[in-house]
């Protein structure tokens, strides 16, 4: 019967096959292994088909990791450059090392960027349907897990980002992988990636293997392997503190960083602020917020299904393949408890240990898109055993709409990121200001400047070259580096809008600005409210916007003809010599 022989391959278990079912299960897992790592490569063709259909295309938040990196091509770009050297000494060790390994193999940082998030989906899949086979050994399930967990990352940006975050997904499936399969060195190996590449993960994967090491059955938790177990849990937190070293003293240059009090009393930390955390809104601040809601966007609705698993699991009698999930299940958990412990230890200990959703979003993620697999699976499982209990011909209508549920579920399943306009999410922002960008590159490499435009967040990625401030490089949690993009943004705001062309001629020769960059529309009093980032640069922000409202010229404006050496449609670009010898007239 057809029902039947469906049943049998989507629910083939590989736990202990027979030897006449051995070939079949086989097949079953490089069917469903297969079939997860093709979706995986189509859904990674569709973002890169999004960064590859322009030339100057750059995804959001790599420009903050990648632009500096273009140094191991040309050690002499941006020499001397505050802002490059702050983003350097962020960037975990082990995520450079990867930059800098392709960049000796004459793969541009940019263009990696590009290609790498393909090359960690297929790795995440891969672990993931590993993990979900651990834990239930039936390939379907695992088919959906990676599938589900796919288009969630699918519709975020984190993955496409190309940023040490890209990792967590492969890190921390790899480190789960081994953990069920109780492969020690492996286990290691992976820990000291996550803290040379994104050190929060380590937090997570060592407190699950804290948990793992008592017995949680009585109401005092004891050990499982006394000695054993202690010598294996100080060996692994010591692992993680020697892997994280490295990171925790390259970032110690531009300490100290921003405390609780003082980010509640910064701009910068609340809505319409550079990085935006508190909310006047409780509701708001503790569920959705971007950097502190315990809950994640999550995409697409059927991984939410994973919510009733722990129901699912008590329901043998409904759900006879709930027989076949491992006590292993056991880690989701596990998973969960962490994150959570850690989510609120990142609220109470605010910016020392990040933002409280690095420990959720990414983990919740995951845990989801297994339960959802294995749930579905169990639904699927049940709804062929109704239809195979059907044979009385007045029960086939009830098997007609058994049926078209299931394909309903398995169509809801495969075409849901079709409706969404916005799928694959990207972030790519593409800049048409080629001709800028190679005026720039024409120009020697240790130049500066000085803009307010949005161009300052591509000039250097696109041109190589160093900018005084911009939108993307002003994060305010190193006070170290930040006071100094703090004053030079004032003093910035100040000599573009001010009567005096002294401010301007006092601005070039403290910072040696090369060249001043104009949109077009800069003098406008809409152009500056529009830059919200910039009110928390005061009083120069009000100064100067009050000034435009009141109709007064700055003097930069007298200049933009005489001293102007490039023009596009939208910007001019100003020399610095120029302006200063104009003052000396």
């Amino acid at each position: 019967m057809l029902v039947s022989r469906l049943h049998r391959f989507f629910t083939a278990s590989i736990d202990k096959p027979s030897a006449s079912e051995h070939f079949r299960t086989s097949t079953s897992v490089i069917f469903w292994f297969g079939l997860s790592l093709s979706f995986a490569i189509f859904y990674g063709i569709l973002g890169l088909l999004k960064a590859v259909r322009h030339e100057y295309a750059v995804q959001d938040d790599a420009r903050e990791y990648v632009f500096w990196m273009q140094r191991f091509i040309d050690p002499e770009l941006l020499p001397h450059d505050l802002i490059a050297d702050y983003f350097k000494s962020i960037t975990p060790p082990g995520f450079a090392t990867v930059y800098q390994l392709m960049a000796s193999l004459d793969i541009n940082p940019l263009l990696l960027s590009k290609i790498l998030p393909i090359v960690l989906s297929l790795i995440a899949t891969a672990y993931c349907f590993g993990v979900s086979l651990q834990i239930f050994p039936v390939p379907m399930a695992g088919f959906i897990a990676t599938f589900l967990l796919n288009q969630s990352l699918w519709f975020q940006d984190d993955l496409v980002s190309a940023t040490p975050r890209s990792f967590v997904y492969p890190l921390f499936l790899a480190f789960l992988y081994y953990m069920l399969r109780r492969s020690w060195l492996a286990v290691c190996v992976t820990l000291v990636l996550q803290g040379l590449i994104y050190p929060v993960l380590i937090f997570i994967s060592e407190g699950i293997l804290f948990l793992r090491l008592w017995d949680w059955k009585r109401c005092t938790p004891r050990l499982k392997h006394k000695q054993s177990s202690l010598l294996l849990c100080v060996a692994v937190l010591g692992l993680g503190f020697l892997a994280m070293l490295p990171y925790a003293l390259a970032s110690s240059e531009f300490n100290p960083l921003v405390t609780a009090t003082q980010a509640k009393a910064m701009p910068e930390f609340w809505p319409g602020g550079r990085h935006p955390f508190f909310d006047d809104n409780s509701w708001k601040f503790w569920l959705i917020g971007q950097h502190s809601g315990i809950l994640p966007p999550l995409l697409p609705p059927l991984i939410w299904v994973g919510l009733f698993l722990p129901i699912v699991l008590q329901n043998l009698s409904c759900f006879p393949l709930v027989k076949q999930v491992k006590s292993e299940v056991t880690v989701l958990s596990q998973i969960v408890l962490v994150s959570l412990c850690l989510f609120f230890a990142a609220h109470a200990l605010l910016l020392k240990l990040f933002f409280p959703t690095r420990y959720t979003g990414h983990t919740l993620r995951i845990v989801m898109a297994l339960a959802a697999g294995i749930m579905l699976t169990l639904i699927l499982d049940a709804l062929f055993r109704a239809c195979e209990q059907m044979t009385e011909s007045s029960l086939r209508r009830k098997r007609f709409w058994i049926l078209v549920l299931m394909v309903t579920l398995g169509a809801t399943l495969v075409l849901f990121p079709n409706f969404s306009k916005a799928f694959p999410r990207t972030n790519y922002r593409v800049s048409n200001e080629s001709a800028l960008y190679k005026f720039f590159q024409r120009q020697p490499k240790n130049i500066l400047i000085a803009t307010l435009s949005d161009e300052a967040n591509n000039i250097p990625t696109f041109a190589q070259r160093s900018i005084l401030i911009g939108k993307e490089y002003a994060l305010p949690f190193h006070l170290g580096y930040y006071r100094q993009i703090h004053q030079r943004s004032i003093d910035l705001i100040h000599a573009q809008y001010s009567q005096d062309l002294l401010a301007a001629q006092q601005l070039i020769q403290k910072y040696g600005i090369t060249f001043w960059l104009l949109d077009r529309v800069a003098f406008t009093p809409d152009y500056l409210s529009g830059k919200s980032w910039l009110r928390s640069f005061q009083p120069a922000f009000t100064e100067a916007l009050t000034s435009l409202e009141q109709g007064t010229v700055p003097a930069l404006v007298m200049l933009t003809k005489r001293c102007s050496v490039f023009e596009t449609k939208s910007m001019v670009v100003l020399e610095a010599d120029c302006i200063t010898h104009a003052l000396q007239q």
